[in-house]
């Protein structure tokens, strides 16, 4: 890799790890599509669908430590959701994740636009007085809660990501979880959930590792960074920010596909 070559990718991974750290996501919603199209428009070599996927993995890993680490005090980290959609997740991850390498290019993109076009719909559904529960107060459905993540665990696995771009939504939407509560516990579920998607993608060879190095360097940097801002942010401010890139990650994908 030439100095060029690394620079962009560690901005990639600077950008995408800030705002992970922020919203509560992996990354992998902004970093697919940047490595995938940033690269070529600077007369890089372009990735891979299986390549961008296997550095995800394994970038969205060490995002998420550093994300966790920022919100581990303040009554955030919701011990029980971690609990039931983290195991969950783990499963589905692997599976996702081993599996893929019967899958083409095309197929993995296919998977991501799914993904991301529930989610972005997901996002736009009026999410009244969550934020009004206090903290100790959340109750949620336990087996809803790990059916779900154990399904978006397999798509996941499948791109690269950890899920949380969808993981995210559902908490939100359908468990009813305090919007700074569903960001830090979103973050160590998708930490354990990249877990599973790194060990598949690793032990099929999809990682290229020097580039997954220079994202993982970045992201130890950005993500508490993200973290620490998204504290300061209003709620409803970080609800829209994660929709609208959703969506706009959703068309862009779309508009390959078709």
């Amino acid at each position: 890799m030439d100095i060029g070559f690394i620079i962009i990718i560690f901005l990639i991974g600077f950008i995408g790890s800030y705002i992970s750290g922020m919203l509560g996501i992996g990354g992998s919603i902004i970093k697919y599509p940047m490595l995938l199209y940033i690269p070529p428009l600077f007369g890089l070599a372009a990735f891979s669908a299986h390549e961008v996927s296997g550095i995800s993995a394994v970038q969205v890993f060490f995002a998420t430590i550093g994300g966790v680490w920022a919100y581990r005090k303040g009554g955030y980290l919701n011990k029980t959701l971690i609990a039931y959609m983290g195991g969950a997740i783990l499963i589905g991850s692997f599976v996702g994740g081993y599996g893929s390498k019967l899958m083409s290019g095309g197929g993995i993109n296919l998977v991501y636009g799914v993904l991301a076009l529930i989610a972005a719909v997901m996002m736009f559904i009026p999410k009244k007085g969550i934020d009004d529960i206090p903290l100790d107060k959340v109750k949620f459905n336990k087996w809803l809660a790990a059916s779900l993540a154990l399904i978006v665990g397999v798509g996941a696995g499948i791109v690269g990501a950890a899920g949380a771009f969808l993981l995210v939504p559902i908490m939100l939407v359908v468990l009813k979880i305090p919007t700074r509560m569903t960001i830090a516990s979103s973050l160590a579920i998708t930490f354990i959930s990249s877990i599973g998607a790194t060990v598949g993608k690793i032990t099929t060879g999809q990682v290229d590792y020097l580039p997954a190095l220079v994202m993982v360097a970045a992201s130890l940097i950005a993500s508490p960074l993200g973290a620490m801002a998204g504290k300061k942010v209003n709620t409803k401010i970080l609800q829209y920010i994660l929709a609208f890139l959703i969506l706009g990650t959703a068309i862009k994908i779309w508009m390959d596909i078709l």
